[in-house]
């Protein structure tokens, strides 16, 4: 009876472990799904940071505030009629700059086309097209005589 026993039970593990061995099988595949999954979220979740990192760089730049483009939001600008402004009043870039409290680059880079200006420098901008030849010679020699009082 023992030798029966005995075959008995190395029959029994030699099912359970031709079982394991197949149940091993299966998770081994389950295991491997599962870490090639986690990859790619991983990689998945890089990109969706650099995504964030560069939207918050792009929200962290200064935006004018809404009112100045509400106020400028009736003005528009051409390059050739401010060339040609500037030229009717026989005044240089730098002068025009002065005039405008802006750089000479400035009003180059208008004049060129590489630039436009803000709301706030196109509201100065107006306010000075309303002037006449004779004014804005006044406010000019009133700018020249400034730095030689301060």
């Amino acid at each position: 009876m023992s030798n029966f026993a005995a075959q008995l039970k190395t029959e029994i593990s030699r099912i359970a472990k031709k079982e394991s061995r197949t149940q091993a099988a299966v998770l081994k595949k389950a295991q491997t799904t599962h870490r090639a999954e986690i990859a790619d979220l991983k990689r998945r979740i890089a990109s969706l940071e650099a995504v964030v990192r560069r939207l918050g760089k792009t929200a962290a730049r200064p935006i004018a505030p809404p009112q100045e483009e509400d106020e400028a939001q009736g003005l528009r600008f051409r390059a050739d009629g401010f060339a040609s402004l500037r030229k009717k009043w026989g005044l240089s870039a730098a002068q025009m700059a002065l005039l405008l409290g802006v750089s000479n680059q400035s009003v180059y880079h208008w004049e060129t086309g590489k630039s436009k200006p803000r709301a706030a420098q196109l509201q100065a901008i107006a306010a000075v097209r309303k002037l006449g030849k004779k004014e804005v010679a006044a406010r000019l020699a009133q700018h020249a005589t400034e730095p030689a009082e301060a």
